[in-house]
């Protein structure tokens, strides 16, 4: 009898870890369901001067511009812009260039309206030309 109480309690606690396990997991799992929902605009890059790829993304709140999977060749001085249009002739600068390869998150000013600067422009200062750039789909 009690091998049968001990064997019951045993299938009992196994139960309720695989149970707790399984939320744990849903847990895990969450937030990045939750970034995916936190991405409201979206972008790919396109070539102009120098090869670059990526994607671009602004976050719900409208205050982080976020360059996911993105690559372009070095440069001497380049720089983050969003922008009115690709030649960057009204722009705001989120600042240089993070790196050239990986993900890359920039704050953007509070008061920037993203309907009219909807162009992630990577700007080479020193040369005045575009690397690349993508256009925010609103």
């Amino acid at each position: 009898m009690i091998r049968f109480l001990s064997a019951l309690l045993l299938i009992f606690f196994l139960m309720s870890c695989s149970s707790d396990s399984d939320d744990m997991e849903d847990r895990l799992l969450a937030p990045e369901t939750e970034m995916a929902e936190a991405e409201v605009e979206k972008g790919e890059f396109v070539s102009v001067a120098h090869p670059t790829s990526g994607t671009v993304s602004i976050s719900e709140d409208r205050m982080i511009l976020m360059l996911n999977n993105f690559k372009t060749d070095t440069g001497p001085k380049l720089n983050v812009y969003l922008s009115s249009d690709i030649n960057a002739n009204w722009f705001v600068d989120l600042g240089e260039l993070k790196g050239i390869e990986g993900d890359f998150d920039y704050d953007i000013p509070e008061d920037t309206d993203l309907e009219t600067y909807k162009y992630v422009v990577i700007w080479c200062v020193d040369f005045s030309v575009s690397f690349g750039h993508a256009e925010l789909d609103l």
